[in-house]
């Protein structure tokens, strides 16, 4: 005979107490005292069990998830790394719009060769296309190596980036990424830059006399804002034909700020830095490195027989000798055959021959070696615009040029530049690139 218990509990897992049995072979079994009957376990050692189990499924569910948040943040930052952008105290004063690193690499499809514009002193100009926008923009990517990168940077952002005149490059944001790249954003000039119609062989457009003469009006008037019509003087430094940009319309449009400085009231700062390109730099600027805003007028005055000529500031003849593009216009003057000097591609306008000497003799004022020779951009404005003829005296003028060349040792030479009254504001080419005032 056997005697026990028996249960189906299928698939699940249980646990029986006995607590009480009382059995007899022959005879009624014997009555319970219930009060003797000890409580039962069931409550004690299970739940012990059942928080171990819930304890351990937790903290496992915890340490995943720790892992999994612990590998995205990882991920995560080595992806941000990529496109992280550093803000700067300075930067909240400027003005212009902040892009990020990653708006400004999509929209140039990852700064890819074929979005590559050209190149530039300072860096690379790519075209792109930001959603937010929804316009064509351009994007200067500064070398990394260059030294003078983040004063560039700087100075570019302080500068255009509070000046407002259409005949100003309009600066639309920028960006500084870790790691020392820079980035400014500008409008897209679908004309790309002046040097490029003036002397591109490959090119099919010709400019006019009328465009011509409209695009250095611009530039004109670009300068006029900045030496005389903002609330600082700006001294550009780097007037040349591949820093001026044309839109659809052939506007032209002043660029490339990134020597430009703002004027120190007069005060002198000796310096060993000379900025500017060769063939546009003004003969004291050669020799004392300080800049004014006359030797932004020789700039521009080199300009514009750059556009009216058709040819460079500075070419090579042969294997040694060079020509220089004002002494060489000069010498036809002097030759009375200052309309030989005019772009062939022009030869054509037969009818617009005064105004292009006009122009010619401007440009040559402007490139005067002495330069408190030189007129202001407000007059030179008017001289284009004829709302002033030139000086009685202007043959007088360039024939010193040619006896003296700039220099003033001779009383009778420099007792008459002393009666010529032109405005000049020295800038000095330094470190600090703000000074309030005029």
């Amino acid at each position: 005979m056997f005697i026990g218990f028996t249960s189906a509990t299928g698939v699940l897992l249980q646990r029986f107490y006995v607590l009480a049995w009382s059995f007899q072979m022959d005879g009624e079994a014997q009555d319970f005292d219930v009060s003797k009957i000890p409580p039962l376990p069931l409550n004690k050692k299970p739940t012990q069990n059942y928080s171990k189990h819930i304890g351990l499924s937790l903290g496992g569910l915890l340490l995943l998830i720790s892992l999994t948040l612990g590998v995205g943040i990882v991920w995560f930052k080595k992806r941000k790394r990529k496109f992280a952008d550093v803000l700067e105290g300075w930067e909240v004063e400027y003005g212009p719009h902040r892009f990020a690193y990653k708006d400004l690499y999509k929209a140039t499809k990852g700064f890819k060769e074929s979005e590559l514009l050209g190149k530039g002193g300072f860096g690379q100009v790519y075209k792109g296309t930001l959603t937010e926008l929804g316009t064509p923009v351009a994007v200067k990517k500064i070398w990394r190596e260059s030294g003078q990168g983040m004063k560039e940077f700087v100075a570019e952002i302080a500068t255009i980036g509070r000046l407002r005149h259409p005949n100003l490059v309009r600066l639309l944001g920028y960006c500084r990424r870790k790691g020392g790249e820079l980035f400014l954003v500008y409008d897209y000039m679908p004309n790309s830059s002046l040097d490029g119609l003036l002397f591109n062989s490959k090119s099919n457009l010709i400019l006019t006399w009328k465009q011509r003469v409209k695009i250095i009006i611009h530039v004109a008037e670009a300068l006029v804002y900045l030496h005389e019509e903002w609330i600082e003087v700006i001294i550009h430094r780097d007037i040349k034909a591949s820093n001026v940009l044309l839109d659809a319309e052939m506007n032209a449009k002043l660029g490339d700020f990134g020597l430009a400085r703002f004027s120190n009231n007069g005060k002198e700062v000796k310096t060993t830095h000379l900025a500017g390109t060769l063939g546009y730099i003004a003969p004291e600027l050669a020799r004392k490195g300080k800049a004014t805003t006359a030797t932004d007028v020789f700039a521009f005055g080199a300009f514009c027989l750059e556009v009216v000529c058709g040819r460079r500031p500075v070419e090579l003849q042969g294997r040694q000798e060079a020509v220089i593009l004002v002494e060489w216009v000069l010498d036809c003057w002097f030759k009375e055959e200052l309309l030989n000097a005019v772009d062939p591609k022009l030869r054509s306008e037969l009818d617009m021959q005064e105004e292009m000497e006009l122009v010619l003799k401007i440009g040559l004022l402007c490139s005067h070696s002495v330069a408190s020779v030189r007129p202001s951009m407000s007059q030179v404005l008017k001289f284009l615009k004829r709302m002033e003829g030139l000086p009685e005296d202007f043959d007088s003028v360039l024939d010193i040029r040619e006896d003296y060349s700039g220099r003033l040792g001779d009383a009778s030479t420099t007792a008459y530049f002393s009666q010529i009254q032109y405005n000049t504001v020295v800038s000095p080419i330094t470190e600090s690139i703000i000074c309030l005032g005029r």
